[in-house]
């Protein structure tokens, strides 16, 4: 805790220093790294109302009791990210958001899931318009960050559509209920029923790879959104849009050195760039819409997004001629598989406000479907030799969900209080289910040549499919009830209390509540602090999923995991207990305040986690004992497995931190300039690990359910802070902007088997982005950007991580793998 408070001191002496300077004009904006486009908007933004984070009326960022980043349409359409991701977009502005890319991943090379103050994604809860939206139907169970995880994926919500996001950065459990644990993201639809916008962009990156000495030019990306608005009759409204984008892969492999493990008649491939590493190709489409009609006394809404992505060319380990992953009559030269993914996403709102006696009511109806299939294209199962198909369908995985809501609101003039007592009181009731698909028979029967004399290796390369006993067809119900009292108790005190009740069919019950406050030292200066509780159910997901995948084994030779459900034979026999849920503490104690042209707001934090769930070490023959998988095979359908996993409650964590964010905005030469800094620090260690179960001791002393990959993952593996720093400068004509993002450095472990557990530190990086944008006429605009303009890339791996020259890079390093980008766009709005 001493580096939180010594960091906060600092920030708070920074945040107080530079007032005397300021000029008497507009307010600041509170916005994340937002530019000022006049002193006007920017005391606009000051002033804009939240709704997130707690029902009092007319609260903003500055006098909110919990931390909220407010970031805009215009923001994020300056985000300078590489296609249309809303991810990533957020992640370039605010410093607490970490949206990581993969690659050779599988299924996570092509749904990417973010974190915030770096706890795991499935903590951090996200709503379209204040309602839940709903989960990928994918386990991230080949990512490094958030290994285990099915969480909301970002992506498929087109960035056209969004008119505002609201970032709490603190938990929320009480008040919105089971996965709120980091905070909420609050993504605001746009509303403009009288503005029509086209706007067609186009980049590709022009990079120089160090560790190839090579100039290179691909990801060529090509996006169109076009949106437009209606009036409708009573002030209602109507907005729609879609959204296309096509992007080609990206490769930033290496120089082959050819495994030693391999045979020498595999030596004329060294040199080549056998392996891909980077980003798949990708097209998809979205539409979405949103809207309010009145009828009489009654106000009528709807919303909806879809999203329907194809990616190809996913990441995977080149297979060598002369191999067990190869049969030579088919890929006489070896083989590269390409991992496929077909995502659709549907989301749909109806709801309805009107007064029920004294109350305000909203009662709404909410559905959402995630289904992905997903496959393997210039693939083998090399135990079917010659007569194996070469494209595979390696199975499908679905998720919905349905939320019923009723909110009941009313205010009460307390005479004791300075201002109204509003009370919110509601009852949820939500539906999950979650199926899969087995892959097709090819995709993971075992042929006449798995075993004796030939070996060859079972199931379709990079894709092995779903086999029949990893389907499941799972739903579970969840009834919850919630409490919301905010009072202005003085003029200078508001308190927030909220409590909820939930019970979930297969879990059981669990109370949450929350305590939030804002006291008003002066006009300038305010502090806020909140203490609450929250909790998160396993997901269905991670309840319900099994797969097999290929990961690294002893001597860096390729070995086939399956992720067994806890409940299966082979895990109980390992030890595997029903999973709990997570419960954790937050704390927090901040500061705002606004001086003029200035603006600033300091908050300290404290997350403890406890039953944390994550997936346990890969058990396997490490080279060293070679029992495992004698002992497996004794088992019911232990056959064939060389390597397991499962989901388990392993440990507590605590995440301490502090987030800083400091704004100037003044008229200067004419226009309306910003300055903008955001710091975000998050610490998360390990403070207890669960002890290993005896069935697993019995087996060999040495196996632990958690081990250092995984502590890697928890503690040190992203970066621990994050500073964005952002100018902006626009008048009539000129919107000019420059944006430097710095990383602090991070440390990835591996573990190989046999002992070998290799690790490196990778230096902190710089990141700086330039835009320029020209309004040809009041309807015209064209823009120019470069994001990385110096073309940095991260530390190139050392060789014991590199597997033999094909991996230089760390994947998961926050300026990406992929160096400079360059971009157009041309806007079109009437």
């Amino acid at each position: 805790m001493s580096l939180v408070i010594r960091l906060s001191l600092v920030s708070l002496l920074a945040a107080f220093s530079g007032p005397a300077l300021a000029q008497q004009s507009a307010p600041a904006s509170p916005t994340a790294a937002a530019p000022a486009a006049t002193a006007a908007s920017a005391q606009d933004e000051v002033e804009e109302v939240i709704v997130t984070g707690t029902v009092a009326k007319g609260r903003t960022v500055l006098d909110s009791p919990v931390p909220i980043d407010l970031i805009s349409a215009e923001d994020l359409a300056r985000s300078g990210v590489v296609s249309d991701e809303l991810g990533q977009a957020i992640a370039a502005i605010a410093p607490s958001f970490n949206f990581p890319r993969q690659s050779n991943s599988g299924t996570s090379d092509h749904v990417r899931a973010g974190q915030l103050r770096g706890l795991s994604p499935d903590q951090l809860l996200v709503l379209v318009n204040g309602k839940r939206r709903h989960t990928s139907a994918i386990v991230n169970s080949e990512t490094k960050i958030g290994r285990g995880t099915a969480a909301v994926d970002l992506n498929t919500i087109p960035l056209s559509a969004v008119g505002k996001v609201e970032i709490l950065r603190d938990g929320a459990g009480a008040q919105y209920g089971s996965d709120a644990v980091a905070g909420v993201i609050n993504v605001l639809l746009d509303t403009d029923p009288s503005r029509t916008d086209i706007e067609v962009t186009f980049g590709e990156h022009i990079t120089h790879m160090g560790a190839t000495d090579q100039h290179i030019t691909d990801g060529e990306t090509f996006t169109l959104a076009a949106s437009t608005g209606f009036v409708l009759p009573n002030d209602g409204f109507l907005r729609v849009g879609i959204d296309v984008e096509n992007r080609n892969k990206t490769n930033r492999a290496g120089f082959d050195e050819i495994p030693f493990f391999e045979d020498a008649a595999n030596g004329y491939l060294a040199g080549r760039r056998n392996y891909t590493m980077g980003d798949p190709n990708s097209e998809a489409y979205g539409a979405w819409f949103n809207g309010e009609a009145h009828v009489g006394e009654i106000v009528v809404y709807g919303f909806g997004t879809f999203s329907n992505r194809e990616t190809t060319g996913g990441a995977a380990f080149f297979r060598y001629p002369v191999g067990f992953a190869n049969v030579l009559s088919v890929y006489p030269d070896g083989y590269r598989p390409r991992t496929r993914a077909d995502d659709q996403d549907f989301s749909f709102t109806a709801g309805a406000e009107w007064e029920l006696g004294a109350f305000a009511a909203d009662t709404s109806v909410s559905y959402g479907r995630d289904e992905l299939e997903f496959g393997v294209n210039e693939s083998l199962n090399p135990s079917l030799g010659a007569a194996s198909p070469t494209r595979f369908d390696s199975g499908a995985y679905e998720f919905d969900q349905l939320t019923a809501n009723l909110d009941l609101t009313r205010d009460f003039d307390v005479s004791a209080f300075a201002g109204p007592l509003t009370l919110l009181a509601g009852v949820e009731y939500r539906r999950e289910t979650y199926q899969t698909r087995r892959g097709d028979l090819a995709s993971y029967q075992a042929g006449p040549l798995a075993g004796a004399p030939d070996f060859l290796a079972i199931g379709a390369q990079a894709g092995p499919g779903l086999t029949p006993a990893d389907e499941v067809d799972l739903q579970r119900e969840v009834v919850g009830i919630y409490l919301d009292v905010a009072a202005e108790v003085s003029p200078r005190l508001l308190i927030d209390l909220a409590g909820r009740y939930e019970h979930y069919s297969d879990f059981g019950g669990e109370a949450t509540g929350k305590l939030s406050a804002a006291f008003d030292v002066t006009e300038a200066i305010t502090l806020r602090g909140a203490v609450s509780n929250s909790f998160r159910a396993p997901g269905i997901q991670q309840d319900g999923f099994a797969d097999t995948s290929t990961s690294f084994g002893s001597n860096s030779t390729l070995v086939r995991t399956r992720t067994l459900r806890v409940n299966d034979p082979i895990s109980r026999s390992l030890g595997a207990r029903d999973l709990d849920p997570e419960t954790s503490f937050n704390a927090s104690l901040g500061v705002t305040a606004q001086l003029a042209d200035f603006s600033a707001s300091l908050d300290v934090f404290h997350v403890a986690v406890d039953d944390r769930i994550t997936l346990s070490e890969r058990f396997f023959d490490d080279g060293v004992n070679t029992f495992f998988v004698d002992f497996v095979s004794t088992l019911p359908g232990g056959a064939d497995v060389q390597s397991v996993r499962f989901f388990t409650n392993a440990v507590d964590t605590r995440t301490q931190g502090v987030d800083v964010v400091v704004s100037y905005d003044h008229e200067l030469f004419g226009g309306g300039f910003g300055l903008d800094l955001s710091f975000s620090y998050a610490h998360t260690e390990v403070t207890h690990y669960a002890g290993t179960p005896t069935e697993l001791t019995a087996l060999y002393s040495n196996f632990r359910l958690v081990g250092v990959e995984e502590t890697n993952t928890l503690e040190t593996a992203a970066p621990k802070w994050k500073t964005v720093v952002t100018a902006d400068w626009q008048n009539d004509s000129w919107s000019l902007l420059g944006r430097l993002s710095a990383f602090a450095s991070a440390r990835r472990v591996f573990n190989f088997g046999g002992g070998f557990e290799p690790s490196q530190r990778y230096g902190a990086e710089l990141q700086f982005d330039l835009e320029g944008e020209y309004q040809i006429t009041q309807n015209v605009a064209v823009s120019l950007g470069v994001a990385n303009l110096f073309d940095n890339y991260p530390d190139r791996s050392i060789p014991d991580i590199t597997f033999f020259g094909n991996l230089p890079y760390d994947i998961l390093s926050p300026i990406g793998i992929n160096g400079r980008y360059l971009y157009s766009r041309l806007t079109l709005s009437f």
